[in-house]
């Protein structure tokens, strides 16, 4: 099992925008560097990517939750 941490502190966004699909959801598969949500710092967003692929994705924050640096975002086996 590995951990996607975030690499920076500000707001967890798991969809592009509000109108559109999160870009993975619980049980989805995910490879390396798959974008798995967004960091917004100061109306910058930045992409969080999976480092290590597997077969099942488990997040840990939710949507717009305030994340801190290093913070796990999400287990994958």
């Amino acid at each position: 099992m590995a951990q996607i941490l975030s690499p920076l502190p500000g707001t967890f966004y798991r969809s592009p925008s509000p109108d559109k699909p999160p870009y993975k959801v619980d049980g989805d598969a995910v490879a390396a560097g798959d974008v798995i949500g967004l960091i917004e710092v100061m109306k910058s967003f930045h992409e969080v990517t999976a480092e290590a692929s597997g077969t099942n994705i488990r997040f840990l924050a939710d949507n717009e939750d305030p994340v801190m640096a290093g913070a796990p975002l999400a287990d994958v086996d």
